[in-house]
């Protein structure tokens, strides 16, 4: 399995949001300038996991993006399932039909002996990107010693 840049940018954009901001709104040219990541393609991304629940819009001059949920209730792999599906090492699937662009299950399904341990390989995948959080991998830049960007929106001079 070898994740897209949609799911690797969507980690990094979510992190830098949970980090830099927590709940509050960021702007996507914020985020695009810390990630060097276009802000075109962030905003495709954020339309993902907007529609997945993971992200609010807010329209205005202190709008912008926002976490939906706080950063310990938000997974890796509720990131990766939104944008690449669900995790699947084979193309050969016992649940796909053939609709949706889902595998049909494969025609040596009863006698082969490798799928049941690749399906086995997928599980501890999705446990541990369940057990992954963004809380964690901010606790992780923390203790890395990245430096948190303050928002200039909020930012008063007197």
């Amino acid at each position: 399995m070898k994740l897209t840049t949609k799911t690797r940018y969507g980690v990094r954009a979510l992190f830098d949001m949970a980090f830099h901001a927590g709940t509050l709104p960021v702007q996507v040219k914020d985020i695009s300038r810390r990630q060097d990541i276009s802000p075109r393609y962030l905003e495709q991304i954020f339309q993902v996991l907007k529609k997945a629940g993971l992200l609010r819009s807010k329209r205005g001059p202190q709008g912008g993006y926002s976490l939906a949920r706080l950063p310990a209730e938000i997974t890796l792999l509720d990131i990766i399932t939104a944008t690449e599906g669900r995790i699947a090492l084979l193309d050969c699937s016992e649940e796909g039909d053939g609709n949706k662009g889902e595998s049909t299950p494969c025609e040596r399904m009863k006698h082969c002996v490798t799928q049941s341990f690749w399906a086995e390989a997928g599980q501890h995948l999705e446990t541990y990107f369940a057990s992954v959080t963004l809380k964690d991998i901010c606790d992780k830049a923390r203790a890395l010693g990245v430096e948190r960007e303050l928002d200039h929106r909020f930012m008063y001079f007197i």
